[in-house]
């Protein structure tokens, strides 16, 4: 992001809560509200949360362009959010939301589905209990 904080709109009491990384980002899953389907990660800062939560419509930071994006605007692939939730150390954020299409910018429907490094862990597998 910038040297500079950038202005947002987001609650104080919000912003007092969140537990950022050095460059100011919290990690948000997002997650298919009706399925539980983890569709993808993105960042957000204040403003992209502040954006979240006032416009339904999920706003990240992109850390490679350093620019907000809107999941959506240029796909239609958009995620209409559902709920926000903050976890128990308050440096995750679960964002449940309406994911229409694909998630992820491969076109797939979620990010993790491409690469499994383990599908079922009640296989038996030595270590698989543990």
């Amino acid at each position: 992001m910038t040297s500079t904080p950038q202005p947002s709109g987001l609650d104080p009491e919000i912003a007092a809560r969140l537990k950022r990384s050095p460059d100011g980002l919290v990690p948000a899953i997002a997650q298919q509200y009706d399925t539980g389907e983890v569709l993808m990660l993105g960042w957000m800062d204040d403003e992209a949360l502040h954006r979240t939560l006032t416009t339904g419509r999920c706003t990240y930071w992109s850390r490679s362009r350093r620019s907000y994006w809107v999941k959506g605007d240029t796909s239609g692939h958009v995620q209409r959010v559902k709920s926000v939730a903050l976890d128990c150390d308050a440096d995750t954020l679960l964002v449940k939301v309406d994911q229409v299409g694909a998630a992820c910018h491969t076109g797939d429907r979620t990010c993790f589905d491409a690469d499994v490094l383990l599908a079922d862990a009640d296989s038996g597998a030595p270590g698989a209990d543990q």
